[in-house]
């Protein structure tokens, strides 16, 4: 399994409905978990980005398709990044010329 850091900034469709934005994130966590994606933390924070979410999926292919299947909703836009664990990191380092 892969991480991902997924930031998200609302659109104006998106603060427009704010008071939904909780129902939203459940309803994103649900999405998820039935697409075998691991949602580990999802919090609202100031700043460029109003939402970020760490998950882990199997690929980078089932990152994306999440990523873009909640952004077609039309309340955020997202920005995927792939991001790598202490472990991941060792072996990226032995491989290292």
């Amino acid at each position: 399994m892969a991480y991902y850091v997924l930031l998200s900034s609302f659109t104006d469709q998106g603060i427009k409905s704010i008071k939904d934005t909780q129902k939203r994130a459940e309803a994103f966590k649900a999405a998820a978990s039935k697409s075998g994606i691991k949602v580990h933390t999802l919090l609202w924070t100031l700043g460029q980005y109003d939402v970020v979410a760490i998950a882990e999926a199997d690929d980078d292919i089932a990152a994306t398709a999440l990523a873009l299947s909640i952004a077609s909703l039309g309340n955020i836009r997202t920005q995927t990044l792939r991001a790598f664990d202490a472990a991941d990191m060792a072996k990226i380092m032995a491989k290292m010329a």
